[in-house]
């Protein structure tokens, strides 16, 4: 097996059951926190701290802006799925909370 279908294998294995491992562009935000509401991720907010919904998200992933981040879906809906690299601290689910359930004032 030559050198590049070894690491294209560890790409695969490491995809687990993403559809999609976009590539990030220069530049590429993180994803620092994720929005809830009622128990359910509905946004994630950037290193650039601008908050997006799930469906901006997964279209910013898609195109290279979200780095670290897979697309994966489930009964027709696409969602973000952080790539494994190592760190728990770097799972979604381990992320700050901004919890969405209170209303807002402004």
């Amino acid at each position: 097996m030559s050198y590049l279908d070894q690491i294209r294998m560890k790409n695969l294995a490491a995809s687990g059951m993403n559809k999609m491992n976009p590539t990030p562009r220069p530049g590429a935000q993180s994803i620092v926190a994720v929005v809830m509401h009622a128990g359910e991720i509905t946004g994630y907010k950037l290193s650039g701290g601008q908050i997006i919904s799930k469906q901006e998200g997964v279209q910013l992933a898609k195109s290279g802006h979200i780095r670290g981040v897979g697309i994966a879906e489930n009964r027709g809906s696409e969602y973000l799925r952080s790539l494994p690299n190592g760190e728990e601290a770097g799972n979604l689910g381990r992320l700050p909370v901004i919890d969405d359930s209170q209303p807002r004032f402004f």
